[in-house]
């Protein structure tokens, strides 16, 4: 994938293409640009699932950011071009694409009694042009920020563009994601207002049916418009990357298992509270080092450490990944390897698919392994991993570091390990249907809301 700095023209969307072959799809709460290779999984996933589908449909992201950007990605073989049309959060509240002002707009568009003043509203504004030329627009939300698990501040930042597009007349669909949880009133009625209104609502785990069935009932056609579908990310193609700096692992040299470890920056630093803001029973730091010396020393294992968060500081698992090599690569010499590049989803993807075991602190990270058929145990601090993991039949390798001590997890690792063949056959059963179904995600988008 690339990226085409700024206005780089995009294929104009035929606004009365709704129900076509070649929709127009606005993607919310997706991106290539957060450093975060979860959520770049989630856009490329849903890329791929789109054009699979809809090999001419038009796609464009609606993402906060500070200039407009256009990005060729590469799906299955194809160059397609995909435009970021950007909204600014922002207390610059003239500004015209900021978040509050569209909306502002968006609402006195929608009370006006007179089409002619309503068309030239939403004209008016390039922003709410772009959007009102959408056939569908489909949020993913970051994936988990459907939800105050993070704070009211975070749901209400991704909840924002969604209230937009509905504002705007446009039919909505969440994509698979973690669905809740709302722990505060504010968060579940604003969660319960853009569920009510959605047109499908699809859960990537099992307890998220639950969760918007609750908050839907059983009217106004609640349950038809609930549905599960796998995580996008689970078909996102591995790309060897031109500049690996990756460790060469020659299996027919060394014998010893090679296991990927990814080193999450953000439990690293307490998360973003910085005061063990998930509530975990262990010390991470300490965990991470004695799953160090107790993969080396006691599974006579090679371990990669394996960043998926990128950046040069926060929550980068890139920054967190070379302090851990830095203070333990004397102790443990050729043992010990890191995974030393900047990569995009595809090609951390190819990295972690030269391993034989798999153990991550961020989803996405284990999903890429997964995917590939390679044994992972996920350290979870949150219901989203469990939820994934259990549609896949591996909830048992979810080790959750908020119940379980130090021990307990390397029990659950080590049990796994020992596993990995037995493990990987069963993988390789499931994840052809896994794909399959991911792929046609949108096979129902042009009749949602219709009852198929």
């Amino acid at each position: 994938m690339e990226l085409v700095t700024g206005r780089q023209a995009v294929r104009p969307a035929d606004p009365a293409n709704a129900g076509s072959r070649n929709p127009t799809i606005c993607l919310l709460g997706a991106s290539f640009g957060t450093g975060n290779m979860g959520v770049s999984a989630l856009t490329a996933g849903t890329i791929k699932a789109l054009f699979s589908q809809f090999p001419h449909a038009e796609l464009f992201l609606l993402d906060y950011g500070k200039e407009r950007k256009a990005y060729i990605v590469d799906v299955s073989g194809k160059k397609v071009a995909v435009q970021l049309e950007n909204i600014r959060f922002s207390k610059k509240v003239f500004l015209r694409n900021n978040i509050a002002l569209l909306l502002v707009l968006a609402f006195v568009a929608r009370a006006m009694p007179f089409e002619k003043l309503k068309h030239k509203i939403i004209s008016g504004n390039p922003c709410l042009k772009r959007l009102s030329e959408a056939s569908v627009v489909a949020s993913l939300a970051g994936g988990d920020s459907f939800s105050d698990i993070y704070g009211l501040g975070r749901f209400i930042y991704v909840a924002l563009p969604q209230l937009l597009a509905l504002l705007v007349g446009k039919r909505l669909v969440l994509l698979p994601q973690t669905i809740g949880p709302f722990k505060g009133a504010i968060a579940r009625n604003i969660a319960r207002h853009i569920l009510m209104r959605a047109d499908l609502i699809y859960s990537r785990d099992y307890d998220g049916l639950d969760e918007t069935r609750s908050l839907v009932g059983a009217g106004s056609n609640g349950s038809r418009r609930v549905r599960f579908c796998y995580d996008v990310g689970f078909v996102v193609d591995p790309v060897k990357p031109d500049n690996a700096n990756l460790p060469e692992h020659d299996h027919q040299r060394d014998v010893r298992p090679l296991i990927g470890l990814n080193v999450s920056g953000l439990l690293w630093i307490g998360g973003y509270s910085r005061d063990n803001m998930f509530g975990l029973k262990i010390d991470y730091r300490t965990f991470i080092a004695d799953l160090i010396d107790f993969m080396v020393r006691k599974k006579d294992a090679m371990v990669m450490l394996v960043p998926h968060v990128f950046g040069t500081g926060g929550e980068s698992d890139a920054v967190v990944c070379s302090h851990v090599y830095a203070a333990q690569k004397a102790r443990y010499n050729e043992r010990l390897l890191i995974a030393s590049g900047e990569y995009n989803q595809s090609e951390i993807k190819y990295a972690i698919g030269l391993c034989d075991f798999f153990v991550g602190s961020r989803m996405h990270a284990c999903i890429a392994a997964l995917s590939q058929c390679i044994p992972t145990v996920s350290i979870a601090y949150s219901r989203k991993f469990v939820g994934v993991m259990r549609t896949i039949g591996v909830g048992e390798l979810v080790a959750d570091p908020c119940t379980l001590e130090n021990e307990q997890i390397l029990t659950v690792i080590d049990r796994a390990f020992d596993q990995r063949a037995v493990l990987r056959a069963r993988l390789e059963q499931t994840m052809p249907r896994v794909r399959e179904t991911v792929l046609n995600l949108f096979g129902g988008i042009g009749d949602c809301g219709k009852g198929a």
